[in-house]
């Protein structure tokens, strides 16, 4: 097309002005550096969600059902209904408690968990996170217990390892008696990488009921379903005929914050992109204007050869688009290069300020986490694209206007 030739050659002869090339060469890594870091925090914001999923959501169960005081006795029974629900995909029995782990003069209060080792596979990929795959040596009667990398480095403790697990005890006045007192041999370390890590332990069902001699009774139920994002609705909409209050409660109690908080920033990082795209973008509009000023006098001879408006218009349209262009696509590339070595940017940052950005006593993870995903290049370069058509817009008109009489003669 004519058009596009000329806007190639009036770009290559802005070198002709010195102020037109500095702006020009600012206005396209302003669009550069904006798309770069959209990507690099549209990709951070993908890996929370990814590490969310992976990490959190396929540990822990997406729903409970349970007493809020006492135990289940005929909690077969109710498992059996839950079952029933076409939108669970698994169930299990669980005995919850809170007790203190001791090594030596170290304490820490942590909730103990006891789970059917046989069905925690279909329930969820915790046997992945257990370090040296230890949980082939995780069974019942064997006085074995798993805790977090980050319990056991506060209690100074790792695989192998003897700990004292002290369980509160109350008598029919709920006056606290002398705790039980019971030795157990840590069968491997969980690591989440995260807070999950710093206050769970998990036993065996079995052993737990055994410790609390409650004998076959258990704290609840815990439930999958096939859709993690309705867990709630799911399991209110679970129909149970039990002779005991039965209460419900979802991952989105407890780590539903965490979803809705990635979700807004999203929702945030894409309005700021079209403010800070649409900025840079509009940035052209001074580089195109100096132009149409700088080529005042080709425009004028083009005009008197039978150049149309229309065929000035769309030279300085393509003009601003070949800017936007290799400013989206560098900036593309840039945010791509940096989203790759992030965590490792982060690490060395980290280091050189000697504190960790991300505290895992606070938050799920403890690393910067990073997902490309390519529907947000192409939105964020498609976006570029369309704010620096209708930035070119206006620079594009005014060159319409120029009278080439006035220029050739030199008013």
């Amino acid at each position: 097309m004519l058009s596009l030739t000329m806007a190639r050659r009036f770009r290559k002869g802005r070198r002709q002005s010195g102020m037109l090339s500095f702006i020009s060469i600012l206005s396209t890594l302003s669009i550069a550096i904006g798309i770069a870091a959209l990507i690099i925090g549209l990709s951070a914001m993908n890996g929370f969600e990814k590490e969310l999923h992976n990490r959190v959501l396929s540990v822990i169960p997406h729903g409970e059902f349970y007493v809020p005081e006492g135990q289940i006795s005929h909690w077969r029974q109710l498992k059996s209904q839950i079952e029933k629900n076409p939108d669970i995909t698994a169930a299990t029995p669980f005995v919850r408690f809170t007790g203190l782990l001791e090594n030596g003069n170290k304490l820490k209060a942590i909730q103990i968990q006891g789970i059917d080792i046989d069905q925690q596979a279909r329930m969820s990929r915790l046997p992945q996170y257990i370090l040296d795959n230890r949980w082939n040596d995780f069974k019942s009667n064997n006085k074995g217990i798993l805790i977090g990398t980050g319990l056991a480095k506060s209690l100074s403790v790792t695989a192998g390892d003897w700990i004292t697990l002290l369980i509160p005890i109350s008598d029919s006045q709920k006056k606290l008696k002398q705790p039980k007192r019971i030795r157990l041999q840590i069968a491997g370390l969980m690591d989440f990488s995260g807070n999950l890590g710093n206050d769970l332990a998990i036993i065996p069902l079995s052993d737990a009921q055994n410790y609390l001699g409650i004998g076959d009774t258990v704290t609840g139920i815990q439930v999958n379903v096939n859709d993690l994002y309705h867990a709630s609705e799911i399991i209110q909409r679970t129909k149970l005929s039990y002779f005991q209050p039965i209460y419900v409660v979802s991952w989105q109690s407890n780590y539903g914050f965490m979803y809705h908080d990635i979700q807004m920033i999203r929702q945030i990082m894409y309005l700021a992109m079209i403010i800070v795209i649409g900025v840079a973008c509009f940035s052209i509009v001074s580089t195109l204007v100096i132009a149409v000023k700088d080529k005042q006098r080709e425009i004028a001879i083009l005009k008197t050869l039978g150049a149309t408006n229309r065929l000035i218009s769309q030279t300085f349209i393509y003009y601003g688009i070949i800017a936007g262009l290799i400013g989206s696509i560098f900036g593309i590339v840039l945010g791509v290069l940096i989203t790759d070595q992030l965590s490792n940017i982060v690490k060395c940052i980290e280091y050189l300020i000697g504190h960790q950005l991300l505290n895992s006593h606070i938050y799920f993870i403890d690393f910067i986490p990073t997902e490309i995903h390519m529907i947000d290049i192409l939105i964020v370069f498609c976006t570029s694209v369309i704010l620096t058509l209708i930035a070119s817009y206006y620079p594009a008109r005014r060159a319409c206007k120029i009278d080439p009489v006035k220029i050739l003669n030199g008013y």
